[in-house]
């Protein structure tokens, strides 16, 4: 890897629009500019370039490449692998590109590079829109886009990159080109699912759909002792067709417990009393915390923020599960999380999760109609260790490959051959919480 003095960062300045910033570890703000979501992630970049435009970005990665510099992309850095972090090389924030213009006629949302999720949310409710996104709301819309994206109302619209209309991409020669259907169809594809290999996306056109009433969410807690009751209300949840519901189950220690105990995160898009109706069993089963109720779109997307805080030593592994979930399989995860935070106190926040959603529009798409290849009628695991020590980094990281084999091992066991096309096909890990892309299988640093 090449390496730059002042005055090549002096040439690069001049190159740049007036409103972008070149950040170097001299600066009072180098140490702001590399933290990430996940510390872990951080690394020590020789510049942070943050363009204003595409043709900034341009520059930049021409730059990096005359210099030979390693180049990495942030946009909200949630990438737990350290992909949006590089040692000594040039990083790309683009955080400066976040406007969001909204075709209330068309209903479309066209999207800067460097968005949150937060951003399209609330810009979309002003035009009583929404699309789908990200459940935790200052994830980047870039990465989440770029690997396919699952979000809470995938079970009737499908996944991200299935209501993408277009995206802007700067190619590793500079230039600036527009991938749709009918514009470079061939990049297109690719940038769905294994876009990350192929450009830096600097803009997102987004379908957007009407979002007028409010919907019903929140988040529910019971104690170990409920867990068969929690995993069997859970399965009939996972049973229900419409597309209208999100429906996921997690262990790990959630306030008032500060034990391992049991998270429901609910989703209904719909009237509260048909949402009640479907959640009674759970609703019934007398949940240590309730938190349900009618509430904007916004704001369900932005209702596990607190437990996804910045700043925390992080790792992710994805998996796959066939409904309805074992209950001792769910059990004897459920241990294992009990027993590595027991062994391992400074991980107590690490969290295993069983996403429900709807599936059927996400397999109304053949699997190589995009490079997204995790399209199945199955849910989404995500295993993620959190820790504070460094000490503890092995220790976590072992944990949580361990973890992924034991879950892969049993979404193979019960992977049902002959249901239909596209499930047989699905690799059963999403790349947003593994670091595969597409049919490529292009390995992130994890």
């Amino acid at each position: 890897m090449g390496s730059v003095g002042k005055p090549g960062i002096e040439d690069l300045k001049a190159t740049l629009s007036d409103s972008s910033i070149v950040i170097t570890p001299d600066s009072s703000k180098y140490e702001s500019s590399i933290k990430r979501w996940a510390s872990s992630a951080e690394k020590a970049a020789s510049m942070i370039v943050f363009p204003a435009s595409a043709a900034d970005v341009s520059k930049a990665v021409l730059f990096s490449r005359e210099a030979q510099l390693e180049l990495a992309i942030v946009c909200g850095g949630h990438a737990t692998s350290g992909s949006s972090s590089t040692d000594g090389g040039l990083c790309l924030d683009l955080s400066k590109m976040r406007v969001v213009t909204v075709d209330a006629e068309k209903k479309t949302a066209t999207v800067q590079g460097g968005a949150l999720w937060a951003d399209v949310d609330l810009e979309l409710a002003k035009y009583e829109l929404a699309t789908v996104g990200g459940t935790v709301n200052h994830t980047g819309v870039g990465g989440l886009t770029l690997g396919g994206g699952y979000g809470y109302l995938t079970g009737q619209y499908g996944l991200v990159i299935d209501n993408l209309l277009e995206v802007e991409l700067v190619l590793a020669d500079g230039s600036i080109v527009n991938a749709s259907e009918s514009q470079n169809p061939d990049l297109f594809w690719a940038a769905r699912g294994a876009g990350r290999n192929f450009g830096v996306a600097t803009s997102f056109t987004f379908q957007a759909y009407e979002q007028r009433k409010p919907v019903w969410a929140g988040l529910l807690v019971f104690p170990k002792e409920k867990l068969d009751e929690v995993i069997t209300a859970a399965n009939q949840l996972y049973k229900l067709g419409g597309g209208r519901n999100w429906t996921t189950v997690g262990f790990g220690s959630f306030p008032p417990i500060l034990r391992t105990s049991i998270l429901v995160v609910a989703f209904f898009d719909g009237p509260e009393d048909e949402a009640k109706g479907l959640y009674e069993p759970l609703l019934n089963a007398n949940p240590l915390v309730n938190t349900t109720g009618l509430m904007p779109y916004p704001s369900a997307n932005s209702m596990l923020n607190h437990a996804m805080p910045h700043g925390l030593r992080r790792g992710m592994k994805g998996s796959a599960f066939m409904a309805p979930l074992d209950t001792k399989f769910a059990a004897s995860i459920f241990k294992d999380v009990e027993d590595f935070v027991q062994k391992v106190p400074d991980a107590e926040s690490s969290t295993i999760l069983f996403e429900g959603v709807s599936f059927e529009k996400v397999i109304a798409v053949p699997q190589r109609a995009t490079s997204f290849t995790n399209r199945g009628a199955y849910g989404s695991v995500l295993i993620m260790p959190v820790w504070t020590d460094s000490k503890y980094d092995n220790d976590c990281r072992e944990w949580m490959r361990a973890m992924a084999t034991k879950c892969r091992a049993e979404f193979s066991l019960r992977k049902e051959k002959g249901t239909d096309e596209v499930t047989n096909e699905g690799v059963g890990e999403y790349v947003n919480y593994d670091g595969k892309f597409g049919f490529f299988n292009l390995p992130e640093n994890c």
